[in-house]
């Protein structure tokens, strides 16, 4: 009988610490390549708003966009990247459709926020701003320590050595943002 609880707890406990919640304060460092071949971590000295969001998320992500306070606008010192989980392995042909789809989606939504730029008088082109990665095997949602078929629309913070500032499971308010990113 002990020996098959000890097997049953070898066998259960890496399941149950891979999917375990992040914890504030705990480093991450996730390394992400975004649908324009762009490489970046979570703990390379930016502050980086991760919004992880499916298909059915989007105007949740967008509205977390519209909610980063001025500040943080073409600032190298932040970034917000919109994690896209499909929550099920895709065919390499899927991929390429998708990736195309989602490039036209941030040329949309940098037309957007160059519109917020020209208001603040930033010359910048808001599309070197825009960032989303998608996550087509579960691969990064793991790191998160979120299972991919589960994995809901979350928005994380991470500091500068990629800390975990906070996290919220809806969209925060743009004072909750703007407190935690100064």
């Amino acid at each position: 009988m002990r020996s098959v609880v000890l097997l049953l707890a070898l066998v259960w406990a890496p399941l149950i610490s891979i999917f375990a919640d992040p914890t504030v304060g705990q480093i991450y460092h996730i390394n992400l390549t975004d649908v324009d071949g762009n490489s970046f971590s979570t703990a390379e000295g930016r502050v980086t708003v991760l919004v992880l969001a499916t298909s059915n998320d989007t105007s949740k992500a967008q509205l977390v966009g519209d909610r980063i306070p001025d500040f943080c606008l073409a600032n190298p010192a932040y970034r917000m990247v919109t994690l896209l989980n499909f929550q099920k392995k895709r065919l390499a042909a899927t991929r390429v459709i998708l990736r195309a789809l989602i490039r036209r989606r941030l040329d949309s939504e940098a037309q957007r926020l160059q519109s917020r730029y020209q208001a603040k008088g930033i010359t910048r082109g808001a599309r070197k701003d825009v960032f989303a990665v998608p996550d087509f095997d579960g691969s990064i949602v793991a790191q998160l320590g979120v299972r991919f078929s589960e994995a809901t629309f979350r928005v994380y913070v991470f500091g500068k050595k990629g800390e975990l500032l906070r996290e919220w499971n809806d969209v925060p308010s743009a004072d909750q943002l703007a407190t935690v990113l100064k």
